[in-house]
């Protein structure tokens, strides 16, 4: 590593007022778009790229890794505040930040949210500036088999996730993974339990206003009945911010979850086809399963907000090192990114690394700039996200639904997508109502196409052969540790109930 030139370059990213001015753009666009439901990070720096035309390579750069970052963190404010992940990412978020803001700590939540973001971010922008080529080389070694092993390990975190009951957990799982079949099979092109005509279920069910339905609708539905009922006050919920961060004993409690999921992001990030999405959910049931209190994850814990939110955040880092590395995105974002390089003339790849070194350099020190800005922004704006549950509930629900239709809107233009939100809401609101957790569901729609479409190419590789899996070291790591938090996971779960019904 040229130790000169990397301070020279980082010098010159931090002094550049075109670069600072532009990433805390993009750093402000991006939390904003990531607190609205269905408006991903992806299409933030989609809409974006055409603004940068006229811009400098680092300037661009700056400004679409602000988006980048901010919308990770973004997506943790409505997760938290209104039930609804603004961003995939942001999904296993809910499960710990949610029931904080109920009990009267939104301010408390968003600010650890922040924090972990920022610190996740932060590992991973420091893994990415000295062990990029050493981690691309092992994310290269992923091919179909490495892939459906580590979609297994991650739906070994069901068990995780699926609160007082097991069965039901799985039961939703299940029928995340039956959801998934639902369009045409990724490998032979077959059309799968589509009804004549019903053309926008062709490519599968159109996962964020699923998740909208499932998340933001459910609940205004949940909240509506809990109104009629006069169990729960139409009236405004109240939150003072004491501090824009975490107190010393927040972060004593939540540093080491913050540490191991920043170092969980980066890796899985760095995986090309994995994501954000995947790395919050396998951190959370990391942090679960060790934790000394098990029991009070679920509940609204700072430790289960940490560990989302620096896995998410931490894959921002990751992602880049293949893009970087080998001129392979690795995620939707970076893939946008790609795309970004190349109008400016840039081929990412190993050439990067010797004939724009100097570039290479700028781009880390770029993202460090863009979680500092997403950490000064975030800061600045805690005190007016929280103002948002201060709105009374008969004005705050109806707000809540109009969102959702219009995120679940967005994304394809498409009114089939708003009715299907509304479908999966009264399912959702239903799941609930018989204590079915909605995250398994999640979970599976998530990682369901991916082991399915690595297992068919596995398959046709192999000729048939599943047995050649177990020939692959990675492969036999990721099915122990999977059959390890399965059994793990079950104890621990086990072990939750008893003292909860003791």
């Amino acid at each position: 590593m040229d130790w000169s030139l990397l301070l020279s370059c980082y010098g010159d990213v931090f002094t550049n007022l075109q670069v600072v001015g532009m990433t805390f753009l993009g750093a402000l666009g991006g939390i904003l778009l990531g607190a609205i439901p269905g408006m991903t990070a992806t299409m933030g720096i989609a809409l974006l790229i055409p603004f940068s035309f006229g811009m400098d390579l680092i300037p661009s750069v700056g400004l679409l890794l602000g988006v980048y970052c901010g919308g990770m963190y973004g997506g943790s404010i409505s997760a938290i505040l209104i039930h609804t992940p603004g961003t995939p990412a942001a999904a296993a978020t809910i499960l710990d930040g949610y029931p904080m803001a109920q009990n009267g700590e939104a301010g408390r939540a968003l600010s650890i949210a922040m924090f972990a973001s920022f610190c996740g971010g932060m590992i991973g922008a420091v893994m990415m500036t000295f062990l990029s080529p050493l981690i691309a080389s092992a994310a290269l070694a992923f091919g179909p088999g490495e892939m459906f092993t580590l979609a297994v390990f991650g739906l070994s975190v069901i068990i995780a996730i699926s609160g007082k009951s097991i069965a039901k957990g799985l039961i939703s799982a299940f029928f995340g993974l039956l959801l998934c079949t639902i369009g045409y099979d990724p490998t032979c092109g077959y059309l799968r339990f589509v009804p004549r005509g019903v053309y926008g279920l062709y490519e599968g069910l159109p996962f964020i206003p699923t998740l909208i339905g499932l998340f933001a609708i459910a609940e205004v539905l949940a909240s509506i009945e809990r109104m009629l009922n006069k169990e729960q006050s139409s009236q405004k919920i109240t939150t003072k911010i004491k501090n824009v961060l975490p107190t010393r004993k927040d972060i004593k409690i939540i540093w080491k979850n913050i540490l191991a999921g920043g170092l969980i992001g980066t890796f899985v990030g760095a995986i090309p086809g994995a994501g954000g999405d995947i790395s919050a959910f396998v951190s959370y049931g990391v942090a679960k399963s060790t934790s000394k209190y098990p029991e009070k994850f679920g509940t609204g814990i700072p430790d289960g907000i940490a560990a989302t939110e620096s896995a998410n955040n931490g894959c921002s880092g990751g992602a880049m090192i293949p893009l970087l590395s080998l001129g392979v995105p690795g995620d939707s974002v970076t893939a946008v990114l790609l795309g970004a390089f190349i109008m400016k003339g840039i081929t990412p790849g190993p050439m990067m690394y010797v004939n724009e070194l100097n570039t290479v350099y700028s781009v880390f020190a770029a993202l460090l700039l863009a979680n500092l800005a997403m950490l000064i922004i975030g800061m600045l704006g805690v005190r007016g996200f929280t103002k948002i549950i201060s709105i009374e509930k008969k004005l705050l629900i109806p707000g809540i639904l109009i969102v959702s239709m219009v995120g679940a809107y967005s994304i394809n233009q498409s009114i089939f997508d708003v009715g299907l939100a509304l479908v999966f809401g009264i399912v959702g609101y239903i799941m609930q109502k018989y204590e079915f957790p909605l995250s398994p569901i999640l979970l599976a729609l998530i990682l369901g196409p991916l082991s399915e479409q690595n297992f068919c190419r596995f398959m046709l590789i192999e000729n048939g052969n599943f047995m050649n899996i177990f020939s692959r070291p990675i492969c036999d790591v990721l099915f122990v540790l999977a059959i390890g938090s399965l059994i793990f996971s079950l104890i621990n779960q086990r072990r939750i109930n008893k003292k909860q019904e003791g």
